[in-house]
């Protein structure tokens, strides 16, 4: 299917790795100009020669923390009038709510709800006046069925999601449409962290607790960043324009709700 984005530009953040570098290459790979981020200079560059050779397409590359005002202010100097913008930044860590203070809940705030809320206000009106305009939040399953030791990314996330339901009805007349992408347990960095917070707590071995999760799941397996990154080049297409302001699961069948 022609998703009907070549030429589009799109940033990308937190890009390096993961789940945001798996969005970065399916856009690219659908003739998407891609701008990515991320903190480590040297992981952005091995993404920007992978998503380079994948697609045949040149990436520009932003090194810096996009939940800083600097970070930001780069991003959009570099990627300045984005028709496709995916909003990512790493997960707060998993914990006992008890253990955390203010400080941690600004920073998890900032990361998760505050940082995407910014760069929407950045980009969206620009989007609405060439009326186009595709944004997606990665978040988590956790926003529809909480995670006890994720608590400071459910509140961010959740913060997040309600802040965007209010506007994504506002902003479709001009064919631009905010939604949200949900995955569940996905072969990343983030899965091997929380697997290994899990094991520490319970004294289980990691290859227990990560064979234990993936049982767990419907599917029997865990997600592979390329199926989300898929899923992202569809709902950022010219075909997705009357989906908006929805939280969209890709998790292998692990909520068990009907809606």
């Amino acid at each position: 299917m022609d998703l009907g984005i070549t030429g589009r530009r799109a940033l990308v953040c937190a890009a390096s790795e993961g789940l945001g570098k798996a969005c970065a290459l399916s856009l690219a790979s659908n003739g998407v100009d891609v701008a990515i981020t991320g903190r480590t200079p040297e992981k952005l560059a091995a993404a920007q020669a992978e998503i380079e050779a994948a697609s045949g397409r040149a990436v520009i590359t932003v090194a810096g923390d996009i939940t800083t005002e600097a970070g930001r202010a780069a991003a959009l100097h570099a990627c300045p009038e984005p028709d496709i913008l995916i909003n990512n930044a790493g997960g707060p860590p998993p914990g006992d709510f008890r253990d955390w203070d203010r400080d941690d809940w600004i920073k998890a705030l900032d990361a998760n709800m505050l940082t995407p809320i910014e760069l929407i206000k950045a980009t969206v009106d620009g989007m609405m006046a060439r009326e186009f305009g595709r944004i997606v939040n990665i978040t988590s399953a956790a926003v529809k069925a909480p995670i006890d030791v994720l608590g400071l990314s459910n509140g961010a996330r959740a913060g997040l999601t309600g802040f965007v339901a209010g506007i994504a009805r506002k902003t479709v007349a001009k064919n631009v449409t905010i939604n949200g992408l949900l995955p569940g347990p996905f072969e990343t960095a983030r899965l091997e962290g929380t697997t290994k917070a899990t094991a520490a707590k319970t004294g289980k071995s990691f290859d227990e607790v990560y064979e234990e999760r993936k049982q767990l799941n419907p599917a029997k397996r865990y997600g592979q960043p390329h199926e989300f990154g898929e899923y992202c080049a569809f709902i950022c297409s010219a075909q997705a324009g009357f989906v908006t302001g929805q939280n969209l699961l890709i998790d292998g069948g692990a909520y068990p709700g009907t809606l």
